[in-house]
This record gives structure tokens, sequence and C-alpha cells, in this order.
């Protein structure tokens, strides 16, 4: 039986590299974006040439009361749907007393509030379909602090919880419910297109170095397998080690880098 996964925020970065993961594993993709079009059709022309569909949409999460369209669109495209992947995000870094109520928003409609209705527009068509799997993609910011990073920390942070409260409640319903918390990814995000994370000296990182976008893609694509049949609620974190030297803000002190 073919599988569907949609992967929100699909252009480039995590959610490239795992609608790419999850089209290698046999699944046909359906793939939002915002501002990236070239770059999701460039995504979308690579998993064809593996052999699956593949639909796109454009999505601005930013408004979230229509952020359940796309999903609906997508599935009625793949015919049914098996996998979300809340995987689009925007960052920013503020110094909490400069903060402001339309910015501090915009974040949390984008990392956070569309997220929760992505996840319940899917939840809603998995459990007409027999169950499913969703994978919030959150950060090692949603339980370590950063500087200047009030807004984004508390979205990822909500979106952790949020990811633990949808497992319990749609347990009942097989669908499964895990997240995927990235540490410093090598992504455009964080770098320029196309940077070795290889590349990237990072001391502070036990294992010495950001992590590939293609890395994280992998335990996603574990946590949508059947290998990962009895495992819901989790948050994973992917971060080579940084939390056990003082998470985020060691790195940002010994670096001077945005981090996300």
């Amino acid at each position: 039986m073919t599988r569907n996964a949609i992967i929100t925020g699909g252009s480039s970065g995590i959610g490239k590299a795992t609608a790419i993961e999850l089209a290698r594993e046999g699944f046909d993709i359906g793939l939002t974006f915002n501002t990236g079009e070239i770059r999701a059709k460039s995504v979308a022309a690579e998993i064809k040439a593996l052999g699956r569909r593949v639909f796109v949409r454009h999505h601005d999460l930013a408004v979230p009361s229509t952020a359940g369209e796309a999903i609906d669109s997508l599935a009625g495209d793949l015919g049914s749907l098996h996998v979300l992947v809340n995987n689009a995000g925007i960052n920013q870094r503020r110094a909490f007393l400069e903060e402001t109520v339309p910015a501090w928003e915009r974040l949390f409609a984008v990392n956070l509030t569309s997220a929760f209705v992505c996840g319940q527009c899917a939840a809603k068509l998995m459990r007409t379909g027999g169950g499913g799997r969703i994978v919030n993609v959150t950060s090692i910011l949603d339980r370590e602090a950063l500087d200047a990073g009030a807004a984004y920390c508390a979205a990822k942070a909500g979106l952790h919880q949020l990811t633990r409260v949808m497992a319990l409640e749609l347990a009942r319903y097989k669908i499964l419910v895990n997240g995927v918390a990235p540490g410093e990814t090598a992504t455009p995000m964080n770098f320029k297109e196309g940077v070795d994370a290889a590349s990237i000296a990072r001391p502070v990182i036990p294992l010495g170095r950001p992590g590939y976008s293609e890395e994280i893609a992998k335990v996603i694509a574990f946590l949508v397998s059947p290998a990962a049949s009895y495992i819901t609620g989790e948050v994973i974190l992917v971060d080579g080690g940084l939390a056990l030297m003082g998470g985020p803000q060691a790195l940002q002190e010994a670096v001077g880098l945005p981090l996300s």
C-alpha cells in the first residue's frame, strides 16, 4: 500500500531533507512552502526522479486560520494521509525588554498555533483512515534558554508540550505523535545554503560540528516507520551532545552566532 506524507516548510533545510528521505522510503509526498517557490519546485523534481508522486502548495502559516486548508488540499491530492511532519518555522532574536507584541504573535502563529491547526486537521483525517503518525520539529530551545530568545524558546517549549498532549489524546485513534528537537543544524536558517557541517568547527559540541539536515530527517523517518510502532509522546533531542555542555547559551557565548 502506498503511504502518503505531508511536510510543512519542505523547500529547504530539514523539511527538504525529510521530504526526500521519506520519498526514498516509499512515501508519496505533499510539501508546503511560503517564500521558497523555486526551491520547492526543485525538491519536487528530486522526488519525482525517485519515482514518487509529489504535490506542492503555498502555505503562509502566519495566518493560522488558513493553515488547515493546505493540509486538506494536499491530502485530497494524495488520496489519504498517513504522516504529517510539522516542520515549518521562523526564528527571531530580540531582547526580552525590546520584544514587540506583533513580532511575538507572528512567531507564535507560525511556530505553534499553525502546528496545532495542521496537527488537528491531519489527526481528523487519520482518525477516519485508521491511524497515522505526526512528528513535530521543535528545537533544543524547547528545554534550554538562550539570551534574546524569549519568543522562539517559549513557542518551541509550547510545541514540545503540545506534542505530549496530542500523543495522550490521539493514542486511542492509533495516531502516534512524537517530536524531534534539533540542536545547531547546518540549514539556511543558520548558515548559507550548501555549507558542509563538517567544515564548521564547534569545540563546544562534543561531536565537534553542527548537525546535517539529513541526520535529523533520518530520525523523523524512524519515527514514522514500523520500527517506532510503540513510541509516542517522546521528543528526541538530536544535538551532538550540545545539551551536555551547557546547551545553546554555552555555544552562543563560544561562537557569537544565533542558533535555532
